[in-house]
């Protein structure tokens, strides 16, 4: 193998690959890129075994060849050169860098060993929104649990339709849920995709075309944003059936702005953090207070001015208020992808999940269970 490529595009493809390298796994290879130089590009690929990434860049190529490398060795060597190209050379099991004043090799592995993975896109591939899912993506991903005793909500649900595409996830404290149109009409789908490819699609390309493809048979997604080929295997197993938990109505509902409410509820998180995030929302008839008490900070109240419409005044007790408790981090994840002022809460009883909606953002909706109270 021997090219000349330019470093500016070099290091921006490596920084993308580097991602899907993994030093943990007990296949030394796996820490490595797979370069293959061949039809005047070179092509860059590596993979954890979960997911892949394969992209191409142009390079004048003057023989043809392969070899794996050590990505992060390759990437923190190429991201401090100045030079505006770099000379690539294979000699048997080692890569041979040189640009001006400079020059290294680098140790390999023999490109057989690679896993092979996808670098092209079936003929069943349909688009989807680029826009629409990288504005969906941070949505929901908070909701993405990190408990790997329960694999299914280590990734988000992908529910297609046939005319929408609807994004699910959970952790069950709280649910996220987003869709967006499809482009075109498509078959019924239902998926479940790891966090990390999720997190990628986000990343890679928001302003290029991006095709979808589902390869049943290899229980496996692939992506093609531009140049660039993302695949993932997906989560197997049930999700749970959420739509029996979203409210059809609520008994009372609360009209806030975005802005006083995220104040509010870092005001409070202060006293909070030691006491394990709870929060008191107590709603009135024209205000949200929101109360925190920790014994090693000492307490807090704050109230923001809201629009009250209760089905009757019965759901405010004998106190008039309706007391619920959050915790108050969940809430600040919701309001910091919110990009809207105009919020709608609704309840139903002290035990019962939270309905937050975005008054400008209707396919978004997110529910938030309660902490008991004592007493």
């Amino acid at each position: 193998m021997k090219l000349k490529i330019s470093r500016k595009s070099f290091v921006e493809a490596l920084s993308i690959a580097s991602r899907f390298t993994t030093s943990k796994a007990q296949l030394p290879i796996l820490g490595n890129v797979l370069l293959e130089a061949k039809n005047n590009k070179l092509n860059i690929s590596a993979t954890n075994l979960e997911m892949s990434v394969s992209l191409a860049i142009a390079s004048k190529i003057e023989k043809e060849g392969t070899i794996t490398v050590p990505s992060k060795v390759l990437y923190e060597v190429v991201s401090n050169l100045n030079s505006e190209s770099i000379d690539l050379t294979v000699e048997k099991e080692q890569l041979c860098l040189e640009s001006e004043y400079f020059s290294s090799k680098i140790l390999g592995i023999n490109a057989s060993d690679f896993p092979k993975i996808p670098s092209s896109i079936g003929s069943n591939a349909f688009e989807i929104d680029s826009e629409a899912l990288s504005t969906a993506l941070p949505k929901i991903m908070y909701s993405i649990s990190s408990d790997e005793t329960r694999p299914t909500l280590t990734g988000a649900l992908m529910l297609f339709d046939g005319v929408n595409l609807s994004l699910v996830s959970t952790d069950g404290f709280r649910l996220s849920k987003h869709s967006i149109p499809l482009k075109t009409k498509e078959k019924n789908l239902k998926i479940i995709l790891p966090k990390g490819i999720l997190a990628e699609l986000g990343r890679v390309g928001k302003d290029e075309k991006l095709l979808f493809d589902y390869k049943k048979d290899d229980k496996q997604v692939v992506f093609q944003i531009g140049s660039v080929f993302l695949s993932s295997r997906i989560i197997e197993g049930d999700f749970p059936d959420y739509e029996k938990i979203i409210p059809t109505s609520s008994k009372l509902k609360i009209s806030v702005d975005k802005d006083d409410l995220l104040q509010a509820v870092k005001l409070a998180g202060v006293f909070a953090r030691t006491a394990s995030n709870v929060v008191n929302f107590v709603v009135k008839e024209k205000t949200l207070k929101l109360v925190a008490e920790s014994s090693q900070s000492g307490s807090q109240e704050n109230s923001v001015d809201v629009k009250v419409d209760s089905e009757s005044k019965d759901v405010f007790g004998g106190k008039g208020e309706f007391v619920i408790a959050f915790n108050c981090e969940f809430i600040e994840n919701y309001l910091n992808s919110v990009g809207n002022k105009n919020l709608e809460i609704g309840f139903n009883d002290t035990n019962s999940p939270g309905l937050f909606l975005d008054m400008e953002d209707k396919d978004l909706i997110h529910l938030i269970m309660p902490v008991r109270l004592q007493g």
